[in-house]
């Protein structure tokens, strides 16, 4: 079953208030406001990227999701969020030596390593020790706020290519960059 937001709905859970939309319109932006403000002072302290790039291959605004998948086997997946939801797949390439930069995102990350080896640093490992993920295997990112930032980093001989599922609160950036951690000379 697919689950979608039709254009111009309020989120699931919010009510206008009658005689005062604008009011109800600046509550379920505020939070989106407060993100802004923190991307915003990341930049100016953000580590930058080297040899990273990054496209974009879609973008789709989702309403609430609910989703609870088992099979005869004990398999089972459990997705739930609340309120909308940007979903986002994007493929990024590191060439040899290059790396992301210190950041972070507002939601959670699937990570499939595509060619290459991945080694991934999280900023609140005080021993930064990395790891390595190498082509066909994946990763949960669930650094999702600025007290766990990561980089990921091509220390291999050809390039890096992963491509990454994430989803985030919808209108919030989907990644956010922030200040070395100081603990990693990766």
């Amino acid at each position: 079953m697919l689950y979608a937001s039709p254009a111009g709905r309020a989120p699931a859970g919010t009510r206008p208030l009658e005689g005062n939309a604008s009011r109800a319109r600046r509550l379920r932006t505020a939070p989106l406001a407060g993100l802004a403000v923190l991307a915003i002072a990341a930049v100016a302290l953000a580590t930058p990227s080297s040899n990273f790039s990054t496209v974009q291959i879609s973008k789709g605004l989702f309403g609430e999701i609910d989703v609870k998948a088992k099979d005869e086997a004990s398999h089972q997946v459990k997705l739930k969020t609340k309120g909308d939801s940007d979903v986002y797949i994007v493929e990024n390439t590191v060439a040899p030596g290059g790396y992301s930069g210190w950041h972070y995102h507002p939601g959670p990350s699937l990570v499939t390593v595509k060619s290459g080896t991945a080694t991934f640093y999280d900023g609140d490992d005080p021993t930064c020790t990395g790891h390595v993920f190498e082509a066909g295997t994946g990763v949960v990112d669930d650094s999702v706020d600025a007290s766990h930032v990561h980089l990921l980093r091509n220390n291999g001989t050809v390039p890096l290519v992963t491509v990454t599922f994430q989803i985030v609160p919808a209108g919030a950036p989907r990644r956010i960059d922030a200040p070395d951690p100081g603990n990693c000379n990766s």
